[in-house]
């Protein structure tokens, strides 16, 4: 049935601070959160009571509830944020975090952080047995269903894979997030992996691990947008829906993070086609479901994910409510003004230039029904595109030029 009234969910929030009786965590007073876009994790260890310090590429306008904060992109009214590919790098993280790595008692790394001090990190400081995409492949072939792939530095033995059957292939990049660079196959160069193209329905999982114990308490609907201006044809990350199928999807993650000696909040990327399940990627850290999955379950995610990591796993919860997470990537160059519309976050500052293609906001929306959930999440989109100002003048200079 459907899930119970929203007002269950704002009883489990505010007990969020009655949970923390582990002696290590209530130790823990200063956190530090890094990654690209760290405001909702945040936000989540700021209601429960830890002095946070935030070091992040988006330092969003709508980024209130925290301690200290350090950014990569200096958003000011007028200017271009430029694009993120161009001035991203981890060591640009490392240098605006150095001094709160000293201070905060725990790390929580998302993604696009940099190697940490290990005794610090809430979560997996070693990571390169999952996030190297062919390693992992190989390390899980014989155990889990997965797409054939193969590790590629020549095209010409590409073509001739491609051609020795029938079946489809993409190229995807053999390190990254978030769906860049990987597109159906044509021809590459460099080096690139080639996988198996499943058409089926991308799902996910989001696993609790406190590395001898593992809970999956959350599944999702991706949502893939293949139509980014600027990454046409790429399967682009662009939100969730919750809760998603479950069944065998929960038991399946569960194992492969146990497997792969993971702890803390950890995903699952899957492709469902009909009742078969094939595993594409793990995320070795909390992921982009994470505020559809306060919502869905009213708990405190980051709560959820520093017990597990030291060592006490949450009881499974059941989802009181539907949740849809939206990313808006810019249609067009476009100048921003002042959004006042519910439900939109990670705000630009007003005045700012979005380049096209690159994020604009993300949108929450939760419901009683997945469809008024859905529907609703669309119309707040619609009333945002409404309230861009398109340009048409050649894009600035990107930041440092």
């Amino acid at each position: 049935g459907n899930p119970a009234g929203l007002w269950t969910r704002r009883q489990r929030f505010d007990s969020a601070r009655d949970y923390q009786t582990t002696d290590s965590v209530s130790k823990m007073e200063e956190i530090l959160v890094i990654g690209v876009n760290t405001r909702p994790v945040v936000e989540s260890a700021f209601r429960l009571g830890y002095r946070v310090y935030s070091a992040g590429y988006y330092c969003t306008a709508d980024f209130k509830h925290y301690t200290e904060r350090r950014c990569i992109l200096r958003e000011r009214s007028g200017e271009s944020c430029g694009r993120f590919h161009e001035n991203f790098s981890q060591e640009k993280l490392l240098e605006a975090a150095s001094d709160f790595i000293e201070r905060a008692d725990g790390i929580i790394p998302l993604t696009g952080a940099p190697p940490l001090p290990g005794e610090k990190v809430l979560g997996n400081s070693r990571v390169d047995h999952v996030e190297d995409k062919y390693r992992l492949y190989r390390r899980i072939r014989n155990s889990y269903p997965t797409p054939e792939t193969h590790l590629i530095s020549d095209p010409a033995e590409a073509m001739e894979i491609v051609a020795a059957g029938e079946k489809k292939y993409i190229a995807k990049p053999v390190s990254g997030a978030g769906g860049f660079g990987v597109t159906e196959f044509r021809e590459g160069d460099g080096e690139f992996l080639l996988q198996e193209y499943i058409e089926g329905v991308p799902v996910s999982a989001s696993v609790l691990s406190t590395g001898e114990d593992a809970i999956t308490v959350l599944t999702s609907r991706q949502i893939i947008d293949r139509g980014v201006p600027g990454f046409e044809g790429q399967f682009v990350y662009a939100g969730n829906m919750t809760p998603g199928p479950s069944g065998e999807i929960e038991d399946l993650a569960s194992d492969l993070i146990l497997d792969l000696s993971l702890r803390g909040s950890n995903g699952v990327d899957l492709i469902m086609r009909d009742s078969e399940l094939y595993v594409i990627e793990v995320n070795p850290r909390i992921q982009g479901t994470f505020e559809c999955a306060e919502a869905s379950l009213g708990i405190n995610m980051v709560d959820a994910h520093i017990r597990a990591c030291m060592g006490e796993l949450i009881e499974k919860p059941d989802p009181v409510s539907y949740a849809v997470k939206r990313i808006l990537y810019a249609p067009a160059r476009c100048r921003v003004g002042e959004i006042k519309t519910m439900g939109v976050h990670d705000l630009p500052v007003p005045g700012t230039i979005i380049e096209e293609g690159e994020p604009l906001l993300t949108v929450l929306a939760s419901h009683n029904s997945m469809e008024a959930a859905e529907n609703l999440a669309s119309n707040i989109c619609s009333r945002v595109k409404k309230e861009l100002h398109y340009l048409q003048c050649p894009p600035p200079r990107p930041q440092g030029a």
